[in-house]
C-alpha cells in the first residue's frame, strides 16, 4: 500500500487466517458446546449399559455359578452376557432410528450440508454409539466369566 501510495492510512492489518478465525467465533463455541454434549451422552449411554447388564450378572450369579458348575466354559458364560448387551443394543438403535425419523425435519434445518438420511453419517453414527455399548459390555461379560460356582451356589 505504501508503494502504491504513500498518503493512505493503513490500520488493523491482518492475514486471512486471523480475520476468517474473527468470522467463525461465534460459530465455534456452539460446535464445542455440541461435541461436549455429544461425549457426555456417549459415556452417560456406556455407564447406563454397564450398569445394567452388571446388575443382571449380579442376579444371575447363581444361574451362572449352577452353569459354571455343569461344564460351561467362561466362553459360554461371556457369550450369554454378550448377547443379553447385543439385544439392548439392538433395542437402543431401533429406538434411535424412529426417533430420528420423527424429528428428521428439525435436524435437517440444524445441519449445514448434511442430509439426515445420508448414508455415510447414519452409518458412522450407528457403528460409534454400538462401539461405545458393546465396550460397556464387556466389563460384566469378562466380570460373569470369572464366578467361581462354589461361592455362587453358596451365597443365598
Amino acid at each position: 500500500v505504501v508503494a502504491l501510495d504513500p498518503e493512505l492510512p493503513v490500520y488493523s492489518t491482518r492475514t486471512l487466517d486471523e480475520l476468517t478465525d474473527d468470522s467463525l467465533v461465534t460459530r465455534r463455541w456452539p460446535l464445542l458446546l455440541s461435541i461436549g454434549f455429544g461425549v457426555v451422552a456417549a459415556l452417560l449411554s456406556a455407564v447406563g449399559i454397564y450398569g445394567v447388564l452388571s446388575y443382571l450378572v449380579t442376579l444371575r450369579t447363581k444361574e451362572i455359578g449352577i452353569r459354571m458348575a455343569l461344564g460351561s466354559t467362561p466362553r459360554l458364560v461371556s457369550e450369554l452376557v454378550l448377547r443379553e448387551g447385543l439385544v439392548l443394543i439392538g433395542a437402543g438403535l431401533a429406538v434411535g432410528a424412529v426417533g430420528v425419523m420423527a424429528i428428521r425435519k428439525g435436524l435437517e434445518a440444524q445441519l449445514y450440508g448434511v442430509q439426515l438420511s445420508d448414508p455415510i453419517v447414519l452409518t458412522i453414527a450407528t457403528l460409534a454409539l454400538s462401539a461405545v455399548a458393546l465396550v460397556a459390555c464387556v466389563i460384566p461379560a469378562r466380570r460373569a466369566t470369572r464366578i467361581d460356582p462354589v461361592v455362587a451356589l453358596n451365597r443365598e
